[in-house]
């Protein structure tokens, strides 16, 4: 499993609070403006108002529009306010769950741990970034990935994902989707702080009825060791496309070579004990 070396300076993240997004995907087109990330085709599914469908070499940014049944509260129990528009005395009957998506930036990376170039390293501020000029496109990473999040290029077959604007953050700016947004629903800084400021934003939720609001990816004692890019959700991860216990893929690879250097010591020793024998 690859090891986090200490960085020189804080570890900074992205905090993405879906409970403010608005699904304006200021974040997306500020990412591929940077970045100079290929149009991705801007293909309508005609089932939602998302058009990019998901995380891809050519979209670092993902701002997903989820809608989702609106719970009937209890008898006698008092109706959360969803802010949702309302015609006349009448409310909707769905609920609208925004979320701008990215590449988690893993304290314990699979993608790192398979990369056999060196392509992907991990930089002094604690995030993973992909060489495009060392990349030989084999592509060991995209399955590696608990998240789903790197992807191969067609006609080209290196793998692109998310760099948290590592050349923006040399020069002290922030990362182009979090310097965009207009609501903070995406949050650039200091990883300890901004989990803290998470905390209290999720105590505010439940104070305000919402109680299915939750952390994501914010534990460092999770199956990945916390992620560099976390979230606030309002319901299960599941709803957002979201694996809900992520596990670095590469965690029990240790063992494995251990249980196969020890069966091959045993075939050694077998075929040794049968040559010294047939030599009797």
């Amino acid at each position: 499993m690859e090891v986090v070396s200490v960085e020189t300076q804080p570890r900074m993240g992205f905090f993405t609070d879906t409970s403010v997004c608005i699904g304006c995907k200021a974040c997306e087109v500020a990412c591929k403006e940077w970045n100079a990330v290929p149009e991705d085709g801007l293909n309508f599914s005609g089932n939602s108002f998302d058009n990019t469908g998901g995380l891809s070499a050519d979209t670092w940014r993902h701002v997903a529009f989820i809608e989702k049944p609106v719970e009937k509260p209890a008898e006698g129990v008092q109706a959360v306010d969803l802010g949702m528009p309302t015609v006349g005395q009448s409310t909707p009957d769905f609920q609208w769950l925004m979320s701008s998506d990215v590449c988690k930036h893993c304290t314990h990376a699979a993608c790192l741990d398979v990369c056999p170039t060196g392509a992907l390293f991990r930089t002094e501020y604690g995030t993973v970034v992909v060489q495009e000029d060392v990349c030989n496109g084999c592509g060991y990473c995209v399955p590696a990935c608990p998240f789903g999040v790197i992807d191969q290029r067609e006609n080209d077959g290196r793998v692109f994902k998310c760099t948290m604007c590592y050349d923006r953050l040399g020069a002290g700016q922030e990362p182009a989707c979090a310097k965009t947004c207009p609501t903070d629903s995406i949050q650039f800084g200091e990883l300890e702080e901004l989990r803290e400021r998470a905390a209290q934003r999720v105590e505010q939720l439940h104070a305000d009825g919402f109680e299915k609001a939750r952390l994501y990816g914010e534990n460092p004692d999770d199956g990945v060791g916390g992620a560099g890019a976390f979230f606030l959700l309002l319901d299960e991860p599941e709803v957002y496309g979201l694996p809900p216990d992520p596990v670095v893929t590469t965690r029990d690879l240790p063992s494995m070579w251990r249980h196969a250097g020890v069966a091959a010591a045993t075939l050694l020793i077998g075929l040794a004990a049968t040559f010294l024998g047939g030599r009797r």
